[in-house]
């Protein structure tokens, strides 16, 4: 990944804006840039993010070395996302954000930090930047594995048209533009797309986004106001059973329960400043988000016989938040000292919460349906200090507070919780030499837990059985030790080595409506990362990532994390010919998995080759063709060790479960600027 460094400022969404500089002038890939916290950060700007073939939005978030993203379900449904030995679920342990509107949903009805970034417009995206592990104290709430922020654009160099058509009833239209406007850039764009998907089951997803983004520069500072909306509808191809699929029951792009599915919307408007305050520099973000999903899923199929196991998950909510950095530099007894604070405050309006069980779609019974305000403020700073030419420290402190008020259905489960959290940071670089630099990281980090297992009492599925409750946070405490070089012609590399450790793997089970209790684990794993840019038109990377992930104590069940991917390797290049011609094609493997505490069963490795290439035939118009799965790869998107049960069957069987990758497919892009 392009990871070029310049400078470390405080981001409102949790990422260091260290900004990195983005490689434009690739020849200097032959030095360092900038001062980064560590070999785990870095940035990846529109060279590679235009010429990557992305399936699903979903997907741009795989330029994060070691991340990987997948989906069970319909494509409305937020992805799976895996990094750093975590099966992070939608989202948990991953703080994602666009232009720091934090995305990630505490308490929500499906999975704790629940990540949909459907809304996200991929053409409109200026830069990716991420920093992985504990370290950073900006980062809050989700970042124990690493912080995502999505940058848009400003502005476009043209108004522009976008036609997309493909297999299996792909359609897409994007118009955007940005006129001048009272001395700023009014940036606008509308983005409809329709795709039913491999599946025997249509999916006729309908997503909608549309954007409006003001931004003016003055003497005084950047001003700008954001409005962002999106709706999105769905039939779900959920997870099947492998002896379902064995018996010649279920086809591999078949369904059980023909009657799932989803809707789901955001409308999220923010105002950002960013200027000169006294001896330094500062930002601040305000922003309102109001939320709705509706999920209809069935994964254990008829484990009630008469009724059988479909459930609908709600999640109806409203967030305000805002944030304020500050940063100055210093000189301490002669050394140079860059000092930053900032404020972050957000609370969830949660109107409602639910799981209902269902029967095509109608509800029958309710297990649970609660409302919670959730609020949670944070103060935090740091100290970069460089002692000398080879030799710099950053300190950084952060206090979180966290308050649950929650309303439930079921009055035992009702009640108030807070809880609190310092974490504390530390940052050791040493060099260059040779243009070659050294990091040691140490930092404790957090994530919340659902605030309605903070507060439960009984089993919500017969108001009798006690049920224990959880803590409201988890500690994080990580460790880095890595190594970025620009020592090879043309070419940077960084080597990083990790642990991980949770005081808990305590986490609220948002199909079940209860907590489920784990042990404390570990997480181990060594990272590297390749970019080489031989000639000016072209570029080459190569990410590596392996990590081992294990429960702590002894427990006759074994101690392995079920889901955590133990190695994935992913290979790129991008290629923008002044002839006129450019592509890209990517290369992408997870490794194996155990699926089970004992690793008695365990998941196969996913390959999957992803090619595009296209060509300009002036300024004003490019077409491309981009094929996914160019090998026709039968491997899974994501596999499950479970019980379930079919119709016939006596009683619940334990199996694996898959959702397959999609088959190969064509898609034809017709852009044209004006």
């Amino acid at each position: 990944m392009v990871s070029a460094f310049c400078g470390s400022v405080a981001s409102a969404g949790g990422v260091p804006t260290a900004v990195l500089e983005e490689v434009v002038v690739l020849g200097r890939l032959d030095q360092l840039h900038g001062a980064p916290l560590s070999a785990s950060q870095g940035v990846v700007g529109p060279g590679q993010l235009d010429m990557r073939p992305v399936l699903r939005a979903g997907e741009l978030l795989e330029v994060v070395p070691g991340l990987i993203v997948t989906q069970h379900s319909g494509d409305g449904k937020a992805n799976q996302y895996f990094l750093r030995g975590f099966n992070l679920d939608h989202g948990t342990d991953l703080a994602t954000s666009v232009d720091g509107v934090p995305i990630n949903m505490p308490t929500h009805g499906h999975g704790q930090g629940y990540t949909d970034i459907n809304f996200v417009i991929p053409e409109l995206v200026q830069s990716i930047q991420y920093s992985k592990g504990p370290y950073y104290a900006e980062a809050g709430n989700f970042s124990a594995a690493g912080a995502v922020d999505i940058e848009y654009r400003r502005t476009l160099e043209a108004p522009l048209v976008i036609l997309e058509a493909g297999e299996d009833s792909y359609a897409r239209g994007l118009m955007a533009a940005a006129p001048q406007l009272g001395g700023g850039a009014l940036l606008m764009a509308l983005d409809y797309a329709h795709i039913d998907g491999p599946w025997l089951l249509e999916e006729n997803y309908r997503k909608r986004n549309g954007l409006l983004r003001y931004s003016r520069e003055t003497e005084r500072g950047l001003f700008g106001v954001t409005v962002q909306g999106y709706e999105g509808d769905w039939r779900s191809t959920d997870q099947i059973p492998l002896r379902a699929v064995q018996a010649g029951l279920v086809d591999r792009f078949g369904t059980v329960d023909p009657t799932d599915g989803g809707s789901s919307h955001r409308y999220s408007l923010s105002a950002e400043w960013s200027g000169s305050l006294g001896p330094g520099r500062s930002s601040l973000l305000l922003y309102a988000v109001d939320y709705d999903l509706d999920l209809v899923s069935n994964f254990s199929y008829f484990t009630d016989p008469e009724n059988g196991d479909q459930f609908q998950q709600i999640d109806q909510r409203r967030i305000y938040g805002s944030s304020w950095s500050w940063s100055t530099s210093t000189d301490w007894l002669g050394r140079q000292q860059e000092l930053s604070t900032g404020v972050q405050l957000r609370h969830d309006d949660i109107k409602k919460v639910g799981l209902h069980r269902t029967i095509a779609r109608q509800r029958f019974q309710t297990i649970r349906e609660d409302a919670v305000q959730q609020t949670s403020y944070a103060v935090y700073g740091s100290v970069a200090t460089s002692w000398n030419d080879r030799v710099r420290t950053t300190l950084g402190l952060r206090a979180d507070r966290f308050e649950f008020d929650v309303n439930a259905g079921l009055t035992a489960n009702a009640g108030r919780k807070s809880d609190s959290i310092i974490s504390p940071k530390f940052t050791l670089v040493l060099g260059p030499w040779g243009n070659t630099e050294f990091f040691f990281n140490a930092g404790k980090g957090f994530h919340s837990n659902d605030a309605r297992g903070t507060t439960i009492n009984v089993d919500p599925t017969d108001g009798l059985t006690p049920v224990g409750q959880v803590d409201a946070l988890v500690d994080a405490m990580g460790f880095d030790i890595g190594m970025r070089t620009a020592l090879a012609s043309n070419a940077q590399i960084t080597v990083s080595l990790w642990t991980l450790k949770l005081d808990s793997e305590l986490v609220f089970i948002g199909d079940a409506g209860t907590t489920e209790a784990s042990r404390a684990s570990k997480r181990r794993g060594i990272e590297a990362s390749v970019i080489w840019s031989p000639v000016s038109w072209l570029i080459l990377d190569a990410d590596l990532a392996w990590s081992r992930a294990a429960l702590g104590g002894f427990d006759p069940a074994g101690d392995r994390i079920p889901g955590a991917v133990e190695n994935v390797a992913s290979l790129g290049l991008a290629i923008d010919h002044p002839s006129g011609w450019f592509g890209g094609a990517r290369f992408r493997r997870f490794g194996e998995a155990a699926l089970i505490e004992d690793n008695s069963v365990r998941s196969k490795p996913t390959t999957i080759v992803n090619i595009e290439a296209g060509y300009r035939f002036s300024n004003r118009y490019k077409i491309s063709t981009a094929v996914y799965n160019v090998f026709g790869s039968d491997d899974n998107d994501i596999t499950y060790f479970y019980e379930s049960q079919l119709p016939g069957e006596s009683q619940p069987v334990a199996d694996v479960h898959f959702h397959p990758v999609e088959p190969r497919t064509m898609r034809v892009t017709l852009t044209a600027s004006f």
